[in-house]
């Protein structure tokens, strides 16, 4: 791949590689030998008496240091393909001064040339440093245990299966289950949360954690070269092969600017000396062929584009392409899944009722004696807010309706209020589902006792995020398959305004489309139901690794963490590196319509042109590496005011 300078543009695939200084880069160092040298023949030019054939040699040694970093490859450029890159303008230019005698300016104009192209390249490798470290988390080797006896293994060489053991301080190789043992593992390089994530065993983790405390056995559930951090690095290799809409806007200026600069400096060069003095007019149109050339316009939003994802990719968001960074500045509506994504897709009691002659302790002990018998994700929230699970014997499951069995000699029966009776809970029952709940009724011996309220409840941040994107004038709309009523609950808690509920996938793809007409729409989910949606908005994101796998195939972004704050700090960050590419734009056309005039009309010679010319392309530079500043980090949820729902344990009058 080039360039629209017509020089070699860096590769897109990542490894891990030293990073080079620059007095040890024969890049660098060849255009610096050009300057040197250049320097040292202009002061015995100036200085010196007798001296000028030794300024010319230093001159000439300039000019073809400076010239065999770029003339090669333009001319390489020219003959295997036609194109015709910015690097032949410069071929050209300094050919044409030097069969002018103009070997001084030839000289000035190679070196400024080269050491530019030379700062490029290293900018572009400094962009992409971020994207290198990430494959610094994984480890190169793995302790396994086989038979109660440790082994150390390449991390190539891991398949799901094996059991690893990670000692306190270590990094886990690849994904994994906790089998035993208990620890807080620190996950800030790949999710960007700054809180250790507790762990025990049961919980998944991620390769690149580093275990804290303590000795945890981990069961595989990825390959060594195939895990949630591999996939990241290869998302973020994917994104250096789209440069995105800006990107594709600075090479359709760049490219035809090229061939149109030559036709331009033809004619300033046949009219001219058909109007007067040949030897002027041609110096002039060596002089328009170098202020006309569009190499700061042509790297401005690459080195924008890649520094801004690099720097994305540092705290947990993932770009796919250049084109998603740039899009997701202009977003205006944000459609959010609602199980998984708004809530924590983990079922908790939230409220329990009681008669008066019942505790409530009694009325989840005896429900989670039957629930115990059940797969239902409502079964799992009520055995874990139980104190302790009693046996319950003769266990009976109506499917739709609920279970009944016998527990300490009654006969107990839990389900839906439409085939239990609430009785006198009637009231609460229906203020409950009216919050969002799903409530399971308990009946002891044909008497309603008690309701237990389950609800998947919102992520702690939520309403925080939601308030901070209206302020920011993006409105935000909720999608769910759930039925209305829990919908609407949880929305008026989160702060959404707009909700479509009981939605198919098909549904969800067509709101979102619908969506599109008014306003540039992001879509965010993680099941296989949101791939449709994801796919049909102008960015689709793809909330954590756990999300399903058509999920992040259809997503233009994937978060490898969970916070949905990073959601705003990723929009923020790509509104500003919007900006920078718009300035490095503006700013390098301009110099083109400055320059041009002033070459035509003799204003301003070769060497004062050149130096023009590149010094901005040296700001543009620099101008770009500002987008690999990350945003600041925001408090951990866990450190944020939320109100939490009322506990299991605390009656319903409390």
């Amino acid at each position: 791949m080039a360039d629209a300078c017509g020089c070699a543009a860096p590769t897109p695939h990542l490894e891990p590689e030293e990073h080079t200084p620059w007095w040890g880069d024969p890049a660098i160092l060849i255009p610096a030998t050009s300057g040197v040298t250049l320097l040292v023949g202009l002061g015995l030019e100036w200085f010196g008496h007798g001296l000028d054939l030794a300024a010319l040699i230093l001159f000439w040694a300039s000019l073809l240091f400076g010239a065999s970093q770029f003339v090669p490859g333009a001319l390489r450029g020219l003959f295997r393909s036609g194109r015709l890159g910015i690097g032949l303008l410069m071929t050209i230019s300094a050919t044409g001064a030097v069969v002018l005698g103009f070997i001084e300016e030839a000289a000035a104009l190679a070196f400024l040339y080269s050491i530019v192209e030379a700062l490029e390249d290293r900018a572009m490798d400094k962009a992409r440093s971020g994207l290198r470290s990430l494959l610094a988390l994984i480890p190169t080797t793995a302790t396994v245990v086989v038979n109660d006896t440790t082994h150390t293994m390449p991390v190539e060489t891991l398949v799901p299966g094996q059991r690893l053991r990670l000692a306190a301080g270590e990094r886990l190789a690849t994904d994994g289950i906790v089998r035993s043992g208990s620890s807080s593992l620190d996950v800030s390089a790949i999710t960007g949360e700054s809180i250790p994530v507790a762990v025990a065993p049961g919980d998944d983790v991620l390769a690149g954690s580093i275990n804290t405390s303590g000795t945890l056995d981990i069961e595989t559930t990825a390959a060594g070269t195939d895990n949630s951090l591999t996939t990241v690095v290869e998302l973020v290799e994917q994104a250096q092969h789209d440069k995105g809409q800006r990107a594709r806007i600075a090479d359709r200026l760049a490219r035809p600017l090229v061939p149109g600069v030559l036709i331009l400096a033809l004619l300033v060069a046949v009219i001219g000396a058909l109007l007067g003095d040949p030897s002027v007019w041609i110096e002039r149109a060596l002089v328009v062929l170098v202020a006309a050339s569009p190499c700061a316009l042509a790297i401005s939003v690459p080195v924008t584009v890649v520094s801004g994802i690099g720097a994305a990719s540092k705290f947990g968001v993932v770009f796919k392409s250049g084109a998603a960074f740039e899009r997701f500045g202009d977003i205006r509506q944000v459609a959010w899944d609602k199980t998984g994504t708004l809530t924590r897709n983990q079922p908790t009691v939230t409220q329990v009722l009681t008669t008066n002659d019942t505790r409530q302790q009694e009325v989840l002990d005896w429900a989670a004696a039957l629930e115990a018998h059940s797969t239902h994700p409502l079964a799992a929230a009520i055995t874990a807010a139980a104190s302790h699970t009693l046996t319950a014997h003769e266990v009976h499951e109506t499917a739709g309706h609920g279970m009944t069995g016998l527990v300490d000699g009654a006969q107990i029966a839990v389900g839906s209020p439409r085939w239990l009776t609430p009785g006198p809970l009637t009231q609460q029952v229906n203020e409950l589902e009216g919050q969002g709940m799903t409530v399971v009724v308990v009946h002891r011996d044909d008497r309603p006792v008690g309701a237990i309220g389950v609800r998947d409840e919102l992520r702690p941040e939520v309403p925080t995020v939601i308030r901070g994107l209206s302020e920011a004038g993006v409105t935000s709309t909720m999608l769910t398959g759930d039925n209305t009523r829990t919908a609407h609950a949880l929305a008026t808690t989160a702060g959404i305004d707009e909700v479509h509920a009981e939605l198919r996938p098909e549904g969800k793809a067509q709101a979102v489309t619908a969506m599109r007409e008014h306003n540039p729409v992001a879509m965010i989910g993680d099941g296989i139901n949101d791939a449709p949606a994801l796919a049909s908005a102008d960015i689709g994101i793809a909330m954590g690794t756990k999300g399903s796998d058509a999920a992040i195939e259809s997503a233009d972004i994937a978060f490898t963490g969970e916070d949905l704050r990073l959601i705003p700090r990723a929009m923020d960050h790509a509104r500003r590196g919007r900006q920078i590419i718009n300035q490095n734009i503006i700013l390098s056309l301009a110099i083109i319509v400055v320059l041009m005039p002033l070459a035509i009309t003799g204003v301003l010679g070769l060497t004062a042109v050149v130096l023009v010319h590149e010094i901005a392309e040296v700001f543009v530079i620099l101008n770009g590496l500002r987008a690999s500043r990350t945003p600041a980090t925001t408090a951990s949820p866990q450190h944020q005011p939320v109100t939490q729902p009322a506990s299991a344990t605390q009656s319903a009058g409390e």
